[in-house]
């Protein structure tokens, strides 16, 4: 048995693999009891980052200290350093949704939510980073251009990203015309796509895991000649394969669900590229269309 703890040298230096790696070495040296418990966690190696020590030790039949025990000889300090390299892979997005949903709830019952709020803070500024950093001002312009030569254009989400399609929409609803979140209620992407041509524009966004039918409406849509625009989490997706203007946001999150922050990031910017573009009457549109809300009296006037 390896008594001398494993050095802190950080999350970084041990992955999940490493540390069951380590447990398998010092089998031999274990009791009876704490095999058990390893055995579990050997077998159940996805368990360890969403789970307490006692609801392991519950599943393995031991009690909670034979799966202190455990982690102590196997060279760390206790149950939670042990683990700690589990919870960053799930911070990481390495594991399926469910396990990170069982991980945000293993977080409220041991009071942890400090740590939880920084790294969604965290996590939501790298996003962003990693996005802009990946595209350039070119990019963006012709995207943009392409939009703004266009009859209309469609703007496809489905899930957490129909949301994040209709804000587009609305948002271009101020100044421009024919813009349109798709699918519609009670229809379906590619019926609302069925009189396009190379006239109009998709705008298509799915993340991991891909929505089919934001792929088949992208393959229509370039059957019909219309040009395609495609927002995802990496380069390797399939709606990028045969996209006119390709985009690739970061979406990792603590969460269960990708983020939408750079995506819905990306959009606004977007939009504010086809805006720089476009024409005078823009701007006219725009002056119109919020002078008719005032004097409608939508808006709360500050007479103080």
């Amino acid at each position: 048995m390896n008594d001398t703890n494993i050095p802190n040298m950080g999350l970084a230096a041990h992955a999940p693999a490493e540390v069951l790696d380590r447990l398998s070495e010092e089998w031999a040296a274990l009791t009876p009891e704490t095999q058990k418990a390893a055995r579990y966690i050997l077998e159940n190696p996805q368990d360890v980052g969403v789970s307490t020590v006692r609801e392991i030790a519950d599943a393995a039949k031991v009690k909670p200290n034979t799966v202190v025990r455990m982690a102590r000889q196997a060279g760390f300090e206790g149950y939670e350093d042990f683990r700690a390299p589990f919870r960053e892979a799930i911070r990481q997005g390495g594991v399926p949704f469910e396990d990170r949903a069982r991980w945000l709830q293993d977080i409220a019952k041991s009071g942890d939510m400090g740590g939880l709020y920084a790294d969604m803070i965290g996590g939501a500024l790298r996003n962003i980073e990693e996005t802009f950093a990946g595209i350039s001002l070119e990019a963006l312009t012709k995207a943009a251009e392409t939009i703004w030569v266009s009859r209309n254009t469609y703007t496809l989400g489905v899930g957490v990203n129909m949301s994040n399609a209709q804000n587009f929409t609305y948002l271009a609803s101020t100044g421009m015309v024919d813009f349109h979140a798709i699918p519609r209620q009670g229809s379906t992407p590619v019926d609302d796509l069925a009189l396009g041509d190379q006239r109009d524009v998709l705008i298509a966004m799915t993340m991991k895991p891909y929505r089919r039918e934001v792929y088949d409406a992208v393959n229509i849509a370039r059957d019909q000649g219309m040009r395609v625009i495609a927002i995802s989490d990496s380069a390797a997706s399939p709606i990028l394969r045969k996209a006119d203007h390709r985009f690739v946001v970061a979406v990792d999150t603590p969460q269960f669900f990708p983020s939408s922050v750079s995506t819905l990031a990306f959009l606004e910017t977007l939009l504010s590229f086809v805006v720089s573009v476009s024409s005078e009457k823009i701007v006219q549109r725009v002056e119109k269309f919020h002078s008719r809300r005032h004097a409608l009296g939508l808006y709360m006037e500050d007479n103080r």
